[in-house]
């Protein structure tokens, strides 16, 4: 109760102070004269996202890498006081909370460096690396220190918090801004559907063989299949590109 007052103080009392932008607001920067024109960046709607094989693959990758990180998320305190015998496992939720924070900003900051699908691939071998990891964990093994632990459901944390910043700005970068809201809305029922079908997935697995082994092979090799998707994804063609394919005569 308290934390759902202070939620609505805060949140609706800065909601008040924003502004839209001026009129005709751009975040790019101006050309410089003489420079070359860039590629046109189109806007997509919702059914023209929907109909792109792109949207489908993002989709998918978004259900897999989402939802696998959610498994862990919502079990690590049972994780490290059942599996690794650490008292006040607690804290190791609000340690994996301080890596998704920080991951979002780090995974943001290395897509505009180096691209999104490098960056997702990263985060995501990354990811199913650690998880897989946790499947030799137990009591009295390297894992059952509390500082290892805790640097290792950080990094967990902060892969699954990547997905937070690099699906947002690849729905951006291929379907345009003017229907950034509901076009990320429609990708972002990934997350919803991932979470909420993977999250009972470990539930059942632990109710049935009283432990999350299964589970760490399962979330492994669903962000394993993601890098796939992620390997075969590729941008948008422009409106008249596609037009042109689909008129184009078929041998």
């Amino acid at each position: 109760q308290i934390l759902g007052c202070a939620f609505l103080v805060v949140v609706v009392g800065f909601a008040m102070l924003l502004r839209p932008p001026p009129k005709g607001f751009s975040a790019e920067p101006p050309p410089a004269p003489g420079a070359a024109a860039g590629p046109k960046k189109e806007d997509y709607g919702p059914v023209e996202m929907v109909k792109t094989p792109q949207f489908a693959l993002l989709w998918l990758m978004y259900a897999c890498a989402a939802g696998a990180g959610l498994m862990i998320v919502s079990k690590v305190t049972k994780i490290a006081t059942d599996q690794l015998g650490i008292a006040a496992g607690f804290l190791f939720t609000a340690v994996l909370a301080i890596g998704n924070g920080g991951g979002r900003v780090a995974a943001g900051m290395l897509s505009d460096m180096l691209g999104r699908t490098p960056t997702m691939i990263f985060c995501f071998v990354l990811q199913a690396g650690l998880i897989f990891m946790l499947s030799i964990a137990e009591k009295g093994s390297v894992f059952a220190n509390p500082i290892l632990f805790g640097f290792h459901s950080a990094l967990i944390g902060a892969c699954y918090g990547a997905n937070l910043a690099l699906f947002p700005s690849i729905t951006k970068d291929y379907y345009g801004l003017k229907n950034f809201g509901v076009n990320y809305g429609m990708v972002f029922t990934a997350w919803g559907v991932g979470g909420f079908v993977l999250s009972l997935v470990i539930g059942k697995v632990y109710d049935t063989n009283q432990n999350f082994l299964i589970a760490y092979y399962i979330a492994s090799g669903l962000l394993l299949a993601a890098c796939v998707l992620a390997l075969l994804v590729r941008p948008v063609k422009s409106k008249e590109e596609a037009a042109g394919a689909a008129a184009a005569p078929r041998p």
